[in-house]
């Protein structure tokens, strides 16, 4: 009991004594303090230089080879002013950096470096040289190996570039970098926050999880939600969008019916003498056998040639004309309706005086008839 007694205490004292140095320093809530600024590298912390030499290269593509040329003095200008010596070799197809005597900051050559990466992926030179700042890094997103299929990369690699580039002039805006896509690779430069930003973004338009536009959106969101200094210490989750995966339907590839599985082999196909002996051209002399050739050849011939002289005797013959009726006819058609209306109106005439005839009283028509009708005063005899 007593030596686990004395284990305890003994834990209890090293405890006591880890983290001793973990105390509150005067400066730790100093508000002047910048703890994220990059001071400029000063010669005078490193007077007596570099102690081993540092070299690094990169290949080219050949199509480059002309402008580099062009542009290696500038190259050779900017990196002599931070005492780094650089190396063009065009048969090999390298460029090298490598630190001096002169060299002083020694995370200058890791800058050389980058440089000459960035030169290979076809970044302007102009743009090329910022890297050598301390504030500006660089990244160079491989991007070839993430996609199979060629149609679908090309397609992919589109919708980052966009139409007329705009898509990546916003996203260039947005982050604060330079991006630039070149066949495999998308190299960008700025900060380190920028260049995570657009890493996530490539990655994501590439391997289709979200198309760049929808992040554009969400960067853009977020840029406004920066500017009010209450939403400082909150979640933003809320205010962003949220964009779900359409599953586009695909068309479902017919996929072959399988047979019924059999031990047996299939029956073997019977061969072209096989065929002879069944039509018993096996046992024909050659002489008859290359008669019934020409003789089928022949026939061949003839209904092809009979089947061209139809298409071409087709051409010439007229097509069949639509019968139009003619006015006259029309006007006759509706004289004769009229004449027919009006010998049907005569019938029914007749028709009806016969009835009236037949009902009328022959005493009554006499005695009508017997009395003479009065004539009418005229007008002028009235006056």
């Amino acid at each position: 009991m007593e030596h686990d007694n004395g284990d305890l205490e003994h834990e209890v004292k090293t405890k006591k004594h880890k983290g001793k140095h973990d105390k509150p320093k005067p400066w730790d809530d100093d508000p002047n303090i910048d703890r994220w600024k990059i001071e400029k590298f000063d010669p005078s912390w490193n007077e007596g230089g570099m102690l081993e030499v540092s070299t690094f290269s990169t290949l080219f593509p050949q199509y480059l080879e002309k402008y580099l040329q062009e542009i290696w003095p500038k190259v050779k200008s900017a990196l002599k002013d931070h005492g780094v010596s650089c190396e063009l070799n065009l048969v090999d197809g390298s460029m090298t950096v490598t630190t001096t005597r002169k060299t002083k900051d020694p995370y200058i050559i890791v800058k050389a470096r980058d440089l000459i990466k960035l030169l290979s992926r076809s970044v302007p030179v102009a743009q090329a040289i910022k890297i050598l700042n301390d504030e500006m890094q660089c990244d160079v997103i491989k991007i070839g190996g993430l996609v199979r299929n060629k149609e679908r990369f090309v397609k992919r690699r589109q919708h980052l570039i966009g139409p007329n580039s705009s898509t990546l002039k916003a996203l260039e805006i947005l982050t604060g970098c330079y991006i630039l896509v070149q066949g495999n690779t998308v190299a960008a430069m700025g900060s380190f926050k920028g260049l995570k930003q657009v890493r996530k973004i490539v990655e994501d338009c590439i391997q289709n999880k979200m198309h760049p536009v929808y992040h554009i959106k969400i960067l853009m969101m977020r840029k406004e939600l920066e500017k009010d200094p209450a939403l400082a210490n909150e979640n933003w989750d809320r205010f962003l969008p949220k964009f779900k995966k359409k599953n586009v339907k695909q068309k479902k590839v017919k996929s072959k019916e399988k047979k019924p599985y059999t031990p047996f082999p299939p029956p073997q196909q019977p061969s072209k003498i096989d065929m002879q002996l069944e039509t018993g051209e096996y046992f024909l002399c050659d002489k008859t056998k290359s008669a019934k050739k020409w003789q089928e050849k022949q026939e061949q011939q003839a209904e092809k040639t009979a089947e061209s002289k139809r298409k071409r005797d087709a051409a010439y013959i007229a097509p069949e004309e639509p019968i139009k009726q003619d006015s006259n006819s029309k006007n006759n058609d509706k004289e004769d309706v009229a004449a027919m209306a009006k010998s049907l109106k005569k019938k029914a005439k007749e028709f009806g005086k016969q009835k009236l005839a037949e009902n009328v009283d022959a005493e009554a028509y006499i005695a009508e008839a017997g009395e003479k009708p009065k004539k009418k005063k005229s007008k002028h005899n009235h006056s």
